[in-house]
């Protein structure tokens, strides 16, 4: 599933950049108490993460959403980007493009921050 203009697919073998992802969301999710477990094989972790990132989320969605919002507040995933890409595919359940729009958001902040510590080391 493609849901936004953010191809994952570039560092799903960037064995680094993956374990800092999970890292992240362990990071996020532990905040919350949830705990997000990784094999440490990195093939896998995009799927391990999916798979247990979206009982999560559905289990908030049914039984505490204002924890879900607090969450994606946190993450900083907003609820227009959740709208969007309800539209473009509503194929998809709701705690699944929950899911995948998490770990993109925590891709990107991993990104970010490395892009920010290089360019901190370069100046």
């Amino acid at each position: 599933m493609k849901v936004e203009q953010f191809d994952i697919e570039l560092y799903k073998n960037k064995s680094e950049i993956i374990s800092q992802t999970v890292k992240q969301v362990q990071k996020d999710f532990g905040m919350f108490g949830f705990d997000v477990t990784f094999s440490g094989v990195a093939e896998l972790a995009y799927e391990e993460m999916f798979r247990q990132l979206s009982v999560y989320v559905t289990q908030l969605i049914e039984n505490d959403y204002h924890k879900l919002a607090s969450l994606l507040y946190h993450i900083d995933l907003g609820e227009d980007k959740i709208s969007l890409a309800s539209e473009q595919h509503p194929e998809w359940g709701v705690a699944d493009i929950i899911t995948e729009l998490v770990i993109h958001r925590e891709l990107k902040k991993v990104l970010m921050r490395n892009y920010f510590r290089q360019k901190g080391v370069e100046s």
